[in-house]
C-alpha cells in the first residue's frame, strides 16, 4: 500500500511525510533522494552523453533505508546521503529527472520496493505517473518565497554557503523544468487533496495530514 505527497520543490514534503512515517509507523520513501542520486552519479561520471548514461546505469545497484530521521541512498555500496544534497545537484536534477529513460530507471526500483508494506512517499508525479493508484494522495504547496525561506535555512544548516537569491531563483527555475517537461509534469492529481503549507506551522500541517491518513486507514481495516 503507497500514501503519496506530491508538490514543488521546498513545499516541505520530505519533511512532513517522514514525520508522518515516524508519527503513525508507516515506512518511508524518498523519490527526490532516487532522482539526485542518479543526477550525483551522472556529474561524478563526468556529465557524459545520456546514450552512454543510460548503458552505465544498468549496472547501478540503489539500495535506500529510512534510520533516525534520514533517508540514505546507497548506490553500488558507495553512501550517497551527504552528496545528492549538494546545490550542483540540485541545479541538474530537473534535467535528468525529465529524461524518460531516467524515469523509468527510478520508477521500477520505487515500485518493486513497495510491494510489500505500507509506505509514504513525496515526489512530483508519483499520484499522476507512478502510483496513479495510490491509497491516499495528497498535492503539497505553498508560496515561492516561503519555499525559498525553508530550503535556504536548510542549506544554511547543512553548511552550504549560498545566499537567498540564489536559492529562489533556483526554485523558480526548478518550478518551470518541473511543470514543462514532457515526461510526467509536476501537476496535481485529480484525486488528489491539496494542502497549502503557506502561513501555517509544521505542527498544523502534520495534524491536518496525519487525521485524514488515519481516518482513512480505520475506514480500510473496518
Amino acid at each position: 500500500m503507497i500514501i503519496v505527497i506530491d508538490g514543488p520543490a521546498g513545499s516541505g514534503k520530505s519533511s512532513t511525510a517522514k514525520t508522518i512515517a515516524n508519527r503513525i509507523n508507516l515506512q518511508y520513501l524518498d523519490s527526490g533522494a532516487l532522482y539526485r542520486a542518479v543526477t550525483w552519479l551522472w556529474i561524478n561520471a563526468g556529465k557524459p552523453e545520456l546514450s552512454k548514461f543510460f548503458d552505465m546505469l544498468t549496472g547501478v545497484h540503489l539500495q535506500v533505508e529510512y534510520i533516525d530521521d534520514v533517508f540514505n541512498v546507497k548506490a553500488n555500496g558507495k553512501d550517497l546521503t551527504t552528496q545528492i544534497r549538494s546545490q550542483e545537484v540540485a541545479g541538474h536534477v530537473s534535467e535528468i529527472a525529465s529524461l524518460p529513460e531516467i524515469r523509468s530507471f527510478v520508477n521500477r526500483f520505487m515500485k518493486q520496493l513497495v510491494e510489500k508494506g505500507i509506505y509514504i512517499a513525496d515526489g512530483r508525479d508519483l499520484g499522476t505517473a507512478v502510483f496513479p493508484g495510490a491509497f491516499l494522495k495528497f498535492y503539497m504547496d505553498a508560496s515561492l518565497e516561503e519555499r525559498a525561506k525553508r530550503r535556504f535555512r536548510e542549506l544554511e544548516n547543512n553548511g552550504q554557503e549560498v545566499t537567498f537569491n540564489e536559492v529562489k531563483e533556483n526554485l523558480r527555475k526548478r518550478d518551470w523544468k518541473d511543470q514543462s517537461r514532457k515526461s510526467d509534469p509536476l501537476k496535481k492529481a485529480d484525486d488528489a487533496i491539496l494542502i497549502d503549507t503557506t502561513g501555517k506551522t509544521f505542527d498544523e500541517q502534520i495534524t491536518e495530514i496525519t487525521k485524514i491518513i488515519e481516518e482513512e486507514l480505520n475506514k480500510n481495516i473496518n
